[in-house]
């Protein structure tokens, strides 16, 4: 008997990594239009015109990936109950130094809140973007509206990166197998994601 369960499929795994490679690269050169003390990081693309073009590709890349991923799973980000409200009023026991079972689905309360602020911030960086992009085109007042939406996004999409990456490997061990191969261990999902663990036995 496999002591793995399939988690995320291929379609979801191939979304997900080219969502996060669309990511950095928007990172690298989104900073060089940030701020003059990154300008620098346009090198690794030849240049502030090419680096400029990448970002909008990338970001093209980005909203169409991340755009799907969240589709996928549209359903799970929207479904709360009371065991989420519950995780939610614990924080997932994250401050806790005593271990709290919250039985969860497949997305715990603060993934799935991760993954709505994820799809709205999108939504409004591929506006602002297109916006951004040709600025004649929608007059001065709502480009520099948007500059400072995308501005925004752009800080708490970072730090929500920091956060996901830190969560998805040393806060939770084992759970970054199931973007690499797809599957996660049962003692994993017993642990994590027990409700949804339960539904996947039953088929």
């Amino acid at each position: 008997m496999s002591r793995y369960v399939e988690r995320f499929n291929v379609v979801e795994r191939v979304l997900h990594w080219t969502l996060v490679v669309a990511f950095f690269i928007l990172v690298l050169t989104g900073l060089g239009l940030y701020a003059r003390t990154f300008f620098g990081y346009f090198d690794f693309f030849g240049g502030p015109r090419q680096g400029i073009l990448f970002h909008k590709w990338a970001g093209v890349v980005f909203f169409t990936s991340s755009l799907l991923l969240a589709l996928s799973h549209l359903k799970e980000l929207f479904t709360f109950d009371q065991d989420d409200v519950l995780w939610l009023k614990k924080l997932g026991g994250y401050l806790s130094k005593e271990h709290e079972d919250i039985p969860q689905g497949k997305f715990n309360c603060g993934q799935k809140l991760f993954g709505i602020f994820s799809l709205v911030g999108t939504l409004v960086m591929g506006i602002t973007g297109i916006i951004i992009w040709d600025p004649a085109a929608f007059g001065r007042g709502l480009t520099q509206f948007s500059l400072m939406l995308h501005a925004l996004f752009f800080t708490l999409f970072m730090v929500g990166a920091v956060v996901h990456i830190y969560l998805t490997t040393l806060g939770n061990p084992g759970t970054l197998s199931s973007m690499l191969y797809g599957h996660v261990t049962k003692t994993w999902a017993k642990a994590h994601a027990v409700k949804w663990y339960r539904k996947v036995q039953k088929g």
